[in-house]
């Protein structure tokens, strides 16, 4: 490219922001606590020493326990405060810290990747503060320390890839917490970087097959025979050779403008114990009865669901999983419910305790679309579908225990509970 294009061509810069240990470091700020100093985990003492960690403090990270540890695999010697997950906190100091974002950046040029971590794109920022992009990371991330007491990381990177890299290998590493990447110092730098799994989109598995084709670094990938990548990787060879060398296609425009060609809700959870099957099915129900919540509050409707079934490890069985069809798509609880029921005794095994449940509703479109079959009556489906609006409203109101079926009421069933929680979490102290 000569030098008249490169002028043109204005190269995008990056920001990834990592708010650090977010949920031990919000616990740590509540308390009057240090994050950088303060040795404490996030996690349910009401649960078993095997619970995992939802955070650990960067004190702790510092001695080397890992962040989603279980709690028994601390080190007896290693003194600590445990504090309760408290999800509607931390949600709520997300959204002080996204605030904090949209005072130097516009919400289209921002992608919120999770709770604690976000992608910018700031080229079009720096003509008017007259900052480079890592000068600008560094006030966002010195505001956000001020304003809230969260401690923060960033990287910086000409494309999202490396902002990501830059983040998670470099900043972390660096006294300041700020990394910067391109192309050629990505290449300079980290080609030879040990282990993969470092690297974003890098699992066990990946290393594993890699490994099997003599390569251990990104500098490899990079020198590799293309063919055998297509041949062992399918179409993620070509992401995979694309990142070896730095490079990224994908931009924040692209991010904002995509839209999935197939829609689906879902919920997962995983019990407090071993259910037997019976157990197992009215688990199945309430969860099906909640998605159908969902899809009434907004007016949506599904034609399929896909029902997964772990099985107790203790018995070493592969998981139960299947889809059945619905007659006409809908948003009705009692007939999903009927459908759920249907594809539970079809798939699970009646004599294996399960310990973890996944439902899905596929294919979800809006109600406007709905048609009814041949056998449906219109005025029957619409009072029942009046009904439901009429519970949503209530709890609404009232809290989403303020109306419950008698199965929720029964040994084992767990809706009232999750009612009280976040992502499976509690939601408050």
């Amino acid at each position: 490219m000569g030098k008249e294009a490169r002028a043109v061509k204005k190269e995008r810069q990056y920001i990834c922001i990592d708010l650090k240990s977010f949920y031990a470091s919000v616990e740590c700020v509540e308390r009057g606590l240090d994050p950088m100093t303060t040795n404490l985990v996030v996690a349910d003492a009401e649960r078993t020493e095997k619970t995992i960690c939802l955070a650990v403090s960067p004190s702790m990270k510092a001695r080397g326990i890992p962040g989603r540890c279980r709690v028994f695999e601390i080190p007896k010697g290693v003194r600590y405060i445990m504090a309760a997950p408290r999800m509607q906190l931390y949600i709520d100091y997300s959204a002080e810290i996204y605030d904090i974002y949209l005072r130097y950046v516009s919400g289209e040029d921002i992608h919120v990747y999770s709770i604690d971590e976000v992608f910018m794109d700031v080229t079009e920022y720096l003509e008017l503060y007259q900052k480079n992009a890592r000068q600008l990371a560094e006030i966002i991330v010195q505001d956000i320390r001020q304003s809230t007491g969260i401690p923060a990381a960033a990287g910086v990177g000409t494309n999202l890839y490396l902002a990501k890299i830059a983040l998670d290998i470099i900043a972390k590493r660096s006294k300041d917490f700020i990394g910067v990447l391109d192309e050629e110092s990505y290449r300079k730098i980290l080609w030879r970087h040990r282990p993969l799994t470092d690297f974003w989109r890098i699992g066990e598995g990946t290393v594993r097959r890699l490994a099997g084709m003599g390569i251990t670094t990104m500098e490899q990938v990079a020198m590799a025979d293309e063919k055998a990548l297509y041949k062992m990787f399918g179409v993620d060879a070509e992401l995979l050779i694309d990142h070896a060398w730095g490079r990224e296609t994908v931009t924040m425009a692209d991010i904002k403008a995509y839209r999935p060609k197939v829609h689906s809700i879902s919920s997962g959870q995983v019990l407090p114990r071993d259910y037997f099957y019976e157990e197992g099915m009215l688990i199945v129900k309430e969860m099906a009865d909640v998605l159908c919540q969902e899809l009434t509050e907004k007016r949506l409707v599904t034609d399929s669901i896909t029902l997964h079934v772990g099985y107790s490890r203790s018995y070493g069985k592969k998981s139960a999983h299947g889809t059945i069809g619905l007659p006409a798509a809908t948003d009705l609880a009692c007939r999903i419910m009927e459908c759920a029921v249907t594809l539970y005794r079809r798939i699970v095994d009646d004599r294996t305790p399960i310990r973890r449940v996944s439902l899905t509703y596929n294919h979800v479109e809006p109600e406007m679309y709905c048609q009814y079959d041949i056998f449906s009556s219109p005025d029957r489906i619409e009072k029942e579908r009046k009904l439901q609006q009429a519970v949503l409203d209530i709890k609404h109101r009232f809290g989403k225990n303020a109306v419950l079926r008698g199965m929720d009421l029964e040994d084992g069933a767990t809706t009232m509970e999750r009612n009280h929680q976040i992502g499976g979490h509690r939601s408050g102290a």
